[in-house]
Order: C-alpha cells, then sequence, then structure tokens
C-alpha cells in the first residue's frame, strides 16, 4: 500500500506556504504527485441575492471585484506551489461550482492537507476543511509545527467505525515510522475493545507497535493527548466525528479537543 497523490487546498492567502511546504514533505515521501488545489469563494454562493438576467451597478462592480480577487488569489496559490522545491507537482484552480471541483479533486487523492487555522474554523478554507472530512470523508493530514515523516506515530484506537478507518488508512504513513504506539482508553469508552486485534492487524502488515494503555476514565481526549506527547508523537492518527456533528458542535467532542489543541500533527479520518 502506498499513497500517489497528495493534495493541498489552497486560498491564495497567507496560510498557503504553511500547507504547501507539509503536503510537500509527504508527497516526496512517497514519490507521489503534489496537487495544490487553489479553493476560491464560489461566486454562485457569495452572491445569491443577484436576481436572475439583471445586473445593476452596485452588482455589476461587486462581480468584478470578486473576480478580480479571484484571479489574484490563483496566482498568489500558483506562486506558493512554484516556490516548493519539489519538481513532480500539479496546480489546479477550481471554477463554479467550486464545491464539486474540490469533491472530485479530493476522490481522486490519497490525502488532502491543511493547516491548523482551517482545521480550527479560521479562515477562507473551514468550510472545505469540514467539507472535506465530514462530507466527502477524505483523510486529511492536519498540518502543525514540527511535523516529521518517519518519525513516532501514535494511533489512538477504540474499536469504533471512525477510529478503526483512520487506523487502516494511515497504514503507509505507519510503514515509515520509527516508531508505531497504539493509545487506547478502554475506561473512557462505551464500547469493549482489545488494542491488541489492531496490534495483530499491523504486525500481519510488517508494522511493529507498541501499546499503551489508560486508566483515565470521562473525555478520553486530553488522555490521549498526553500519552502521544510522552511517546514523543510527531503525528497522531485519530477517528473524527464518532458522534454526529450536531452534537459535536454543541457539546465539543473527542474530535474538537484534538482540533483545538496544540499538540502534534494530526491524521484524521470520518
Amino acid at each position: 500500500m502506498s499513497w500517489s497523490r497528495i493534495m493541498a487546498p489552497l486560498s491564495g492567502g497567507k496560510g498557503d506556504a504553511e500547507a504547501i511546504t507539509a503536503a510537500a514533505m509527504l508527497a516526496e515521501g512517497f514519490g507521489a504527485e503534489l496537487a495544490g488545489v487553489h479553493t476560491p469563494a464560489d461566486l454562485a454562493d457569495v452572491m445569491p441575492w443577484m436576481g436572475e438576467g439583471f445586473l445593476g451597478g452596485v452588482q455589476t462592480t461587486a462581480l468584478e471585484s470578486l473576480k478580480e480577487a479571484t484571479s489574484a488569489g490563483a496566482a498568489s496559490a500558483r506562486a506558493a506551489l512554484e516556490a516548493v522545491g519539489y519538481a513532480k507537482k500539479q496546480f489546479v484552480s477550481l471554477q463554479t461550482p467550486v464545491w464539486a471541483g474540490l469533491s472530485a479533486e479530493s476522490r481522486l487523492s490519497d490525502v488532502i492537507v491543511f493547516s491548523s487555522d482551517a482545521a480550527r474554523g479560521r479562515g477562507p478554507l473551514a468550510e472545505a476543511f469540514q467539507q472535506m472530512v465530514a462530507d466527502e470523508q477524505r483523510p486529511v493530514l492536519i498540518a502543525r509545527d514540527g511535523l516529521k515523516i518517519g518519525g513516532v506515530v501514535a494511533v489512538a484506537w477504540d474499536g469504533g467505525k471512525e477510529a478503526s478507518r483512520a487506523a487502516r488508512l494511515a497504514t503507509p504513513l505507519l510503514e515509515k515510522a520509527s516508531r508505531v504506539v497504539i493509545i487506547a482508553a478502554p475506561k473512557a469508552s462505551s464500547r469493549a475493545f482489545d488494542p491488541a486485534r489492531l496490534q495483530g492487524y499491523y504486525a500481519a502488515r510488517g508494522v511493529a507497535s507498541d501499546v499503551v494503555t489508560l486508566a483515565d476514565t470521562g473525555d478520553a481526549a486530553p488522555a490521549i493527548l498526553r500519552a502521544a506527547a510522552s511517546a514523543g508523537a510527531d503525528i497522531l492518527v485519530a477517528g473524527a466525528f464518532g458522534h454526529p456533528r450536531l452534537q459535536e458542535f454543541i457539546f465539543g467532542g473527542t474530535t474538537r479537543t484534538l482540533l483545538n489543541s496544540d499538540g502534534p500533527s494530526l491524521f484524521l479520518s470520518h
């Protein structure tokens, strides 16, 4: 198993350089194609109040300004991609309907890379992050300071569908890791599970791993983050939105705690 296409949505803003640098690091580790995908605000969504077949003076001016901003953003995003010294790369600038184009690009990519701001609901790519994780259910890497391919990877696992999917999809990353640590908090889960089962799954694929079982009850996220830090994890693999998204939004949930933490880079899958 390997990855052949790493995608980084780009806004044309200052956060692009961080995402592109991380995506290039990931792509280089697998000899994969790096796709920088400019994801502008969709004119069809920004101006729904514009009547069909009618363009007044104010609307026309606003439309032209938005088109100019989109063009400038695309040029900036392209420049950010070109500044990365990785040869195997492709630039894509999405057109209306932007969300449909972003979905199509993501479905042909193995991992989608975002910066922390987008994952925390800040900046122009916040909705794109939600779309990729929750709607398209694509694996995403949230790049943070200290990201390293080939370092220590921690896997948070509770036997559930989301965590198990993330644990499986991250296998190519684990195959390159210097150490893999499975973190389990059985007393904080309502389901019964045995982390040795995941350990056996990895062993069958040539990936050695250690198991750390936490005694914590209640909210597992802080304990998982502490265990990941103790293991020196460069990346934490976890399932995303294990509860209904509205419930996660209202009550927080493990996903929100991980996203808002200052912990290691995150590999998430819903």
